[in-house]
């Protein structure tokens, strides 16, 4: 094993500790969450890239892994009635809906929109909340395709940085 990456890994212990015990509201399956991540980190650490961001890289690990084993839950919640009929029942019906993934896309999506260039952000936030591209394009005194070009540019940017939604949610098929 090697003892580098170890030690590596060893110094964001607390931090992730702190992260599933966040994630989790329990401290049982927070211990799970955070063994779990250490196995993925672990068994894939040949897919780390050296000199980047390995804070991260496991915080997007232990996220995904929450984000996975969610929706495992909720669908394993799922009981079929074994009658004539057959019918399905969700149980429990007085579940408490977890907010901590919505939460955490749109974090992403905020962080990543704060990150576009001004002229970018800026047109494509006007066309968000539902001005016309005339509209817009008469407030900065540009022309319209140079509008469209800049939200067609966010969007593009938002979709590269926010791909792993796509991937989980299914729409980035081809």
């Amino acid at each position: 094993m090697d003892t580098n990456f170890t030690d590596q890994v060893a110094t964001h212990a607390l931090a992730l500790k702190g992260y599933a015990l966040f994630l989790t509201q329990n401290k049982e399956e927070a211990h799970d969450l955070l063994q779990e991540t250490y196995l993925k980190a672990f068994s894939n650490r040949d897919r780390f890239a050296p000199d980047t961001n390995l804070k991260g890289w496991l915080y997007t690990i232990m996220k995904n892994t929450f984000i996975n084993n969610y929706r495992r839950k909720v669908k394993r919640n799922t009981f079929s009635d074994q009658t004539d009929q057959d019918y399905y029942i969700n149980q429990p019906s007085q579940r408490i809906p977890n907010q901590a993934e919505s939460k955490m896309v749109m974090d992403d999506l905020n962080k990543a929109i704060a990150l576009l260039p001004f002229e970018l952000r800026e047109a494509f936030m006007l066309n968000f909340k539902g001005h016309k591209y005339q509209d817009i394009a008469d407030r900065f005194g540009i022309p319209i395709g140079t509008v469209k070009t800049r939200i067609h540019l966010a969007r593009k940017v938002l979709k590269r940085k926010l791909s792993v939604y796509g991937d989980q949610y299914g729409l980035n098929a081809a």
